[in-house]
């Protein structure tokens, strides 16, 4: 039931299209790209409701305040401390070594403001865990979610970071001046 009302709010009413032709194994991290609205968010949770699927993702634990708290980890949240120094891309990654599923979304921009130096830890995540980074852009101005494009890290940070900034050059977020992907 769930299902075929997110895909009726987001396919029907809303007017969004996808385009996916990367496969999606047990294990995966979706780069979710641009990220310049709290709009992202319900786009994000009518997507994977209407394909079905149970993503977890991080978000600022400034959002885990009651009753939001409650809310956002029963559908996946992960609150991120940014001011400690934790090992979270270590947990995260022996997490999904352990599981026989996971699925992670993360916006690297960190925010939703203009951000050129995206965060890293996704990449590392992936890299420690032997994951396939699933390259998700979202583009308001087409209306349409596209993942044609999947990275596994090859240890060389620069080189496949510039592939993933480069894949989402042409997207445009609900907020495009908030966007940039940097050199």
């Amino acid at each position: 039931m769930w299902k075929k009302f997110c895909r009726w709010v987001l396919y029907k009413r809303m007017g969004w299209t996808k385009e996916v032709t990367v496969p999606h194994p047990p294990k995966y991290i979706i780069c979710l790209v641009p990220h310049t609205s709290n709009w992202d968010f319900i786009l994000g949770q009518l997507y994977s409701g209407a394909e079905g699927w149970k993503i977890q993702f991080l978000m600022k634990k400034e959002w885990f305040f009651w009753p939001l708290g409650v809310l956002f980890r029963r559908l996946g949240g992960i609150p991120v401390y940014r001011s400690k120094h934790s090992s979270m891309t270590d947990t995260l990654a022996e997490t999904a070594l352990k599981s026989e599923e996971f699925h992670l979304t993360v916006t690297p921009e960190g925010t939703r403001s203009p951000n050129p130096n995206w965060k890293k830890g996704f990449y590392y995540i992936a890299q420690k865990a032997h994951l396939p980074i699933l390259l998700y852009g979202v583009d308001y101005e087409r209306r349409l979610i596209q993942c044609t494009e999947s990275l596994t890290p090859s240890g060389d940070i620069e080189a496949d970071m510039k592939t993933i900034k480069t894949y989402f050059k042409d997207f445009k977020g609900k907020h495009p001046e908030n966007f940039v992907i940097g050199e």
